[in-house]
Parts: structure tokens; sequence; C-alpha cells
């Protein structure tokens, strides 16, 4: 199984067919994902401290060229857990003032991947 270490956080075993996005919230992280995990805002955007994906999807680097992020983070809900890596979690619920995360994310990368 795949080890997940969210800095400040701890380290913790994922299945390898989990959305990092969910991982993250799974394992007590208050993390925004105020699209429902379609690339569609970033507040789920995570910096990798070790372990980052070689691939992207479309809609990720699309999304993240649009709001000059592209090189700085990654869109949680667009990469699945599938190795060891180790993240910095962005946004938060409890550091946005927000009253919730977003809509639930689904199980698969939404929408459906297509891989640069």
């Amino acid at each position: 199984m795949p080890k997940l270490t969210i800095e400040g956080r701890g380290t913790y075993e994922v299945e390898a067919v989990v959305r990092l996005v969910n991982a993250i919230e799974g394992n007590g992280v208050d993390i925004l994902h105020r699209c429902g995990g379609y690339a569609g805002c970033t507040t789920c955007r995570v910096s990798f401290v070790s372990g980052e994906p070689k691939q992207m999807t479309q809609a990720e680097k699309a999304k993240l060229t649009e709001r000059d992020l592209l090189g700085q983070f990654r869109l949680s809900c667009q990469i699945l857990c599938d190795h060891d890596m180790t993240v910095v979690v962005a946004n938060t619920v409890t550091s946005s003032g927000l009253p919730d995360a977003g809509g639930a994310p689904e199980a698969k990368i939404t929408p459906d991947p297509v891989w640069e």
C-alpha cells in the first residue's frame, strides 16, 4: 500500500485506487474541494515535497495554466495515490472561513481523465 505523508499531520497507508483529495480528507484533513473534484476551482491544490506524479490530466493542466499555478501546485482531485508521496495542503475549511469543503468528490477522477 502506498504511504501518504501530509506535512504537519502524519503518514498514512492508503489504497492505490483512491483519489488524493479523498485520501487527504479521509485522514482527517479538512481540505477544500469547492467544485466537487472536477478540476474546476483549484481549492484542492497541494504542493509536493516528494513523489510528485509525472502524469497530469488535461483538465488539471488547463486549470493550473489558466490560474497561473502550473509548476507551483497540483490538483489533488486529479491524482491517484499509486505510490508514496509527501504533500502540503494549501487550503482547508478551517483556514478559509467557508462553511464546508464543497461537494463530495467521486471515487474516480472526474472529468474522465485524458493524460498528458
